[in-house]
Order: structure tokens, then C-alpha cells, then sequence
């Protein structure tokens, strides 16, 4: 029985998808729930898997193709693979797997190790799942360590199977260039930051805190914490709760403006900014005043998780009154971050440096680490911008304060 496969049903928020990879081809078998698609939108990358066990007859919709919601991407066969194939295509299809074998592989890169024949499992893969990508291939004829693989018995000479091959490809002084279409999500990533350069009035507020008051406090329960709440306890759970303490006192931050009115949030989605493959994303912690450090740092945890694996839902994304960008993981200093409309701040994290600072008259050596809010002068004072962020430098710096609501 032939089934149409279809593209996932999108929100409201989301136009329509391009048809990023296919992991099946046609005339393959595929078991029930494998992956057969995935499908990028401006926000995240949806999987099509298989609906019952069967063989991909034919693809409508290939690679870089925009697809709409619920739009036909192939038609599949349910049955027993066996019985709908012929038996004469069974040589060509051995014959078609045997230099591949169980790797995957890009077609550009299927071609080249053919043409060389190379066998497709002496080739060291870089690509994603264990993928072997043209590079893999390229820089594995470099070496020169690989044997062609025998062709099968014939009266046809094997010299004149090299005749194909790409001398450009081993060239010692060619200089490889590769050429990919930029991601929906960086590409609506990049739409979204000019549109917020473009229309807000956004400045850049700084400070510093003291970071050794949350570290002995993290360094002395830290084991019981992970013992009891099975997560580690990091430092953006201890951001995360003083972000939130700051925006219940300056509702002007927690905000977000539409068209000319101005829209005041009774609770505090957190978006927290997590860095892919893809591009970056943001994942909305909901209603953070009610969440206790575990469950905030389970959460993120969950979050990175599945961002790397393109797991996230379009709803975890979607909302949000205020945005947290953690550059310290990647070793920034400082940085400027920017806007995420409709919000009208964001706060920036930075690396933990040691620095000496005057303390009582005396240079200490302290863990320090910079803070940047930016802010949408259109809704946020100066002077409110700065209290905000002075108010999360005492939390953090005393993070009694956090307990005793102070």
C-alpha cells in the first residue's frame, strides 16, 4: 500500500521549511519510526520518520526544496521490501551497497570514492552521525595510504579504472573550497539582529561582579546538590534566579514592545541562548520565579541536549520577556550583546577572570566577571537599566539575599 509522506504540520509562527537531508533513498528499506527527513524552519530542524516498515519509492521534494505545512514530500511503500523488489535488481543493488557497505555517505563524496575506488569503510568520517563527507574523501586520497578496492572479475583490464579518476581532487597544490547554502536559522538569525539594530534605540550598560561569594557556595554544596537533585549545580541557575528577582522590581525590563504599545509581563520567561551546529537558539525557561535551582539547572541541561540534536519544539522557543547569552563558555570577555525583539533587554555572561581589585584599602585577587545589559531606550531608562544590573551584581555577590528576599 503506497502512503504519502508529508511534511510536519507547521504553527502559525512558521511559513514554510526546506527539506534539509534525506537519510533514505529511494528503493531503500526502512524500518517503522526511522528517520527519513529532516525538515529546517526558521527556528528548528523537524524530523519525518518512516510510518510502518516498507521501501521509499519515490521523493517528490529533494534536497533545498521549500516545502508548506503538510506539503507531499514522498511516497513510501508499507510491506515486506523483499516481495516488492525484483529478483534480478537484487545483484545490482549488492553491487550498488557493496563499496559503502553500513556507512553513510554524501552523494558528492559517494562519486569520488567510486571513481578512485576507494572502499567507503577505510575512509575516517567527520561529518554528522559518522557521515563521510567529500573532505573525508578528498583528504584521504591525500594520504596516499588507501589501496583502490579490486573490481569484480572481468576480461576488462583493471588500469583503465583509473582512468577516470580526478587528478584534480589529489593535487598537492590545490587549494579546497567548499560552497554551502547558509542555514533558514542563521539566515533568520542574521534578519533578526539588523531588524533590531534598525528599530530599537539600544544601548549597552556594564558592570562587574565578584564571583567568589557563588563559587564557595557552589565548591561547598555541590556534591550533595548532584547527590539529591541528580544535576550538577552550575552558575547560570544562580543568574537565572537573580535575573529573575531584578525583573519583578523593574517591570520595564521584563517588557516587550508591540508596534507603538508598550506590553508589562506579570511573569518571567527566561530565554536562554544555546549555541548549534545550525546556529544559535533560544529556549524559553517558563515562569522562573517558581523554579528552584534544580529544576532550573535540569532544565537548561535538557535544553543543550536536545538543541545540539535538533530535538527542540518550536513552542520551546516561542515567547520569552527577557534573554540570557552566556559568551564566557566560549572564553569572551566582553561583549555587546544584542536585542532579541520583541524584548527590550538582554544580559550578557562573560568568562570568570582572576583580577586584582581594592578591597578595604587592599588588592585582592578575585574571580571577576563582566556584565552587559542591553537595553531598548524606547521603553528602558538609564537609570533603570543600571539598577537592574546593580541589583543582580548584589544577589550574586550575596546570594543570601536571594533566600531572604532582600
Amino acid at each position: 500500500m503506497s502512503i504519502e509522506i508529508k511534511a510536519p504540520t507547521f504553527p502559525e509562527s512558521v511559513a514554510d521549511g526546506t527539506v534539509a537531508t534525506w537519510h533514505k533513498k529511494p528503493g531503500e528499506a526502512v524500518q517503522r519510526d526511522e528517520l527519513l527527513v529532516d525538515i529546517e524552519t526558521d527556528k528548528v530542524v523537524l524530523e519525518v520518520v518512516a510510518p510502518a516498515d516498507g521501501m521509499l519509492k519515490n521523493v517528490l521534494k529533494e534536497e533545498g526544496d521549500v516545502v508548506l505545512s503538510d506539503e507531499v514530500l514522498a511516497i513510501f511503500v508499507e510491506g515486506a521490501v523483499e516481495a516488492s523488489a525484483p529478483q534480478n535488481s537484487a545483484p545490482a543493488a549488492a553491487a550498488s551497497a557493496a563499496p559503502s557497505g553500513d556507512v553513510i555517505m554524501s552523494p558528492a563524496a559517494r562519486k569520488i570514492a567510486e571513481e578512485n575506488g576507494v572502499q567507503a569503510a577505510s575512509i575516517a568520517a567527520t561529518g554528522k552521525d559518522g557521515r563521510v563527507t567529500k573532505e573525508d574523501v578528498l583528504n584521504h586520497l591525500k594520504t596516499g595510504d588507501s589501496k583502490p578496492a579490486a573490481p569484480a572479475p572481468s576480461a576488462a583490464p583493471a588500469p583503465k579504472k583509473e582512468t577516470p579518476a580526478a587528478p584534480a581532487f589529489v593535487s598537492d597544490g590545490e587549494r579546497i573550497e567548499k560552497r554551502v547554502p547558509m542555514t533558514r536559522l542563521r539566515a533568520t538569525l542574521a534578519r533578526r539582529l539588523v531588524e533590531a539594530h534598525q528599530t530599537a534605540a539600544m544601548l549597552t550598560t556594564y558592570n562587574e561582579v565578584n564571583m567568589a561569594p557563588v563559587m564557595e557556595l557552589r565548591k561547598k554544596y555541590k556534591d550533595q546538590f548532584e547527590k539529591k537533585h541528580g544535576v550538577k549545580l552550575g552558575f547560570m541557575s544562580f543568574f537565572v534566579k537573580a535575573a529573575t528577582e531584578a525583573l519583578k522590581r523593574f517591570p520595564a525590563v521584563n517588557a516587550s514592545i508591540d508596534g507603538n504599545d508598550m506590553v508589562y509581563h506579570g511573569y518571567q520567561d527566561i530565554g536562554v541562548a544555546v549555541s548549534t551546529e545550525r546556529g544559535l537558539v533560544v529556549p524559553i525557561l517558563r515562569d522562573t520565579d517558581g523554579m528552584g535551582l534544580a529544576e532550573v539547572e535540569s532544565t537548561i541541561a535538557d535544553f543543550g541536549l536536545r538543541a545540539r540534536d535538533g530535538k527542540l519544539g518550536i513552542d520551546e522557543m516561542q515567547g520569552g520577556t527577557f534573554t540570557i547569552s552566556n559568551g564566557g563558555t566560549f572564553g569572551s570577555l566582553m561583549s555587546t550583546p544584542i536585542l532579541n525583539p520583541p524584548q527590550t533587554a538582554i544580559m550578557g555572561m562573560h568568562k570568570i577572570q582572576e583580577r586584582p581589585m581594592a578591597v578595604n584599602g587592599q588588592v585582592v585577587i578575585l574571580p571577576m566577571m563582566y556584565l552587559a545589559l542591553s537595553y531598548d531606550h524606547r521603553m528602558i531608562d538609564g537609570k533603570e537599566a543600571v539598577q537592574f544590573l546593580v541589583t543582580i551584581k548584589d544577589l550574586l555577590e550575596d546570594p543570601a539575599r536571594l533566600l531572604l528576599d532582600i
